[in-house]
């Protein structure tokens, strides 16, 4: 009889906690799923609007129809890129090259409509963010790779595997591969390389040993790599880009990883999936390691069990990060705003 009056009472509090969610104008409910994860449900069918001030690097993708729930089955989005449509957008969004490279401007001088918000975007590194600091108390939201955005686009993520499952190539030719055409001799990665070399081979495709890959042949000449080095150009929080996900992943190769620390691939990576540098005293002791495992098939092929259960989802389309805004939309801050949007993203 007690557990009933609790649980009368609990369902009491939770109509309650909804009514007074209702009356205040919030307009969104927000519950905590099994796995501690915040979803959001709306309780007004307003759709959303998201003006997209200036397209990234000058590429702009159409957007006739209802472009969110058609790609991406995302419904109440209207994503838009006409500025006439500044004073009936809920967000604003900016990205941030093209307002480094001074090719696009903030509109200051317009007043912004009440309860609009600005985000703030970027995939990039902080190193190529150019002067961050003079946008201290313009942004409300942000949208990046970090997990602690308030709209969080990775490169890559894991999917529930739905499908038949492609083969590692087994009769692999090259002990590791390395893809790269930007190389500075200052970079950690270019260190690291250096210091690897001493110890294995490695097969080094891309501008900078002038040998080009085409694109149509880099993953059906990483699947013929027992290791791939997945090395970032600089080393940030959270920052993972393709080099995981696409090159290594989708390659059939092992990432052998150089980024962010190893927790930050844990919280994102299949479990036993990559091999970090930083969990190793030298290079030399990193070089026996993948020696040993490439010789050894049954320990090699333990690498990409997880295949079994999971897949990996590129994420390259502007619209479909732009539409993400919209799933998000009721359980973002109301009146959060950036004082310090520097000290946030150079991390």
């Amino acid at each position: 009889m007690m557990a009933i009056r609790r649980r009368n009472q609990k369902t009491l509090l939770y109509l309650t906690f909804c009514a007074i969610c209702l009356l205040s104008g919030t307009g969104y409910l927000e519950t905590r799923t099994k796995n501690g994860t915040t979803g959001c449900a709306s309780t007004n069918n307003r759709p959303v609007t998201i003006l997209l001030w200036h397209w990234p690097f000058g590429k702009a993708y159409p957007l006739d129809g209802d472009v969110c729930w058609h790609l991406y089955k995302i419904p109440g989005c209207n994503v838009v890129d006409h500025r006439s449509e500044f004073l009936n957008a809920d967000i604003v969004v900016f990205h941030q090259k093209e307002l480094a490279s001074k090719k696009q401007k903030l509109p200051l001088n317009l007043t912004r409509p009440l309860g609009q918000r600005w985000l703030w975007m970027s995939l990039e590194s902080p190193q190529n963010h150019g002067n961050v600091r003079q946008f201290a108390n313009v942004f409300n939201l942000t949208m990046s790779y970090r997990r602690d955005a308030d709209i969080t686009v990775p490169y890559g993520e894991l999917q529930p595997q739905d499908g038949e499952i492609d083969d590692v190539v087994t009769n692999k030719t090259s002990l590791v591969c390395w893809v790269v055409s930007n190389f500075n001799r200052r970079h950690k990665r270019s260190v690291i390389y250096r210091q690897l070399s001493a110890f294995v081979k490695i097969t080094v495709y891309g501008r900078w040993k002038k040998a080009h890959l085409p694109a149509a042949k880099l993953l059906s000449t990483i699947s013929r790599c027992y290791f791939y080095l997945a090395f970032e150009n600089s080393v940030f929080k959270d920052y993972i880009t393709e080099k995981l996900w696409r090159n290594a992943y989708l390659g059939g190769a092992i990432p052998v990883v150089l980024g962010p620390p190893p927790e930050d691939y844990k919280a994102v990576a299949p479990p036993h999936s990559f091999i970090h540098v930083n969990d190793f005293a030298s290079m030399k002791d990193l070089g026996t390691y993948l020696q040993g495992l490439a010789a050894d098939a049954m320990r090699y092929k333990e690498f990409f069990r997880w295949r079994r259960e999971w897949k990996v989802k590129l994420s390259t389309d502007w619209r479909e990060r732009l539409c993400k805004i919209c799933t998000k939309y009721h359980c973002l801050p109301q009146r959060k705003v950036y004082t310090d949007l520097h000290a946030w993203s150079n991390v």
